[in-house]
């Protein structure tokens, strides 16, 4: 994601799910020092983990954390492009929500990550597996996504499947 975000250009990035903050030290890094990224999570302990990180690494002047529902932090966002890049790895459940309040922000040309669109290869069995909410949610984030022409897919099988969609 270091990467991506260098490759890009990109200046400005969300991502949706925190956690201990290695994905958001890799996006900072990206950004470079006039970056900013702004990260959402709703777990206080978890994320403390990461501000440690972040200032070992020299890139905490560049991460804004807001603690709270994600859906409610993205209500509160100007409705206008300002990101580069997303990257949403939270709950699965409400990923299409996610899905939708990110793209609306990301400028044209800008790229959002979806994470975990494998779920450790339950997605192509999943009638299988009939009481899994958060892969019924992937299933169905991941076929509307497949088909949204407001993007253009690309699929990378690394880790537990990254699906990387560019804003037309």
């Amino acid at each position: 994601m270091e990467w991506l975000a260098r490759v890009m250009g990109a200046r400005r990035a969300i991502e949706v799910g925190t956690f201990t903050g290695y994905s958001a030290l890799c996006l900072a890094r990206g950004l470079g020092p006039q970056g900013r990224l702004l990260c959402l999570d709703i777990n206080e302990d978890w994320t403390h983990v990461a501000r440690t990180y972040w200032r070992k690494a020299g890139v905490a002047d560049r991460i804004a954390l807001r603690l709270g529902p994600a859906a409610t932090t993205l209500a509160t966002l100007p409705q206008e492009p300002g990101f580069d890049l997303g990257f949403i790895d939270a709950d699965k459940e409400n990923g299409r929500l996610y899905y939708e309040e990110v793209l609306a922000r990301l400028r044209p040309g800008g790229v959002l990550i979806l994470d975990n669109v494998l779920w450790g290869g339950k997605v192509v069995e999943r009638r299988q597996h009939p009481g899994d909410t958060s892969l019924q949610a992937i299933c169905e984030l991941n076929d509307f996504a497949a088909a949204d022409e407001r993007v253009q897919p690309a699929f990378l099988p690394l880790g537990d499947g990254l699906l990387l969609l560019r804003k037309r």
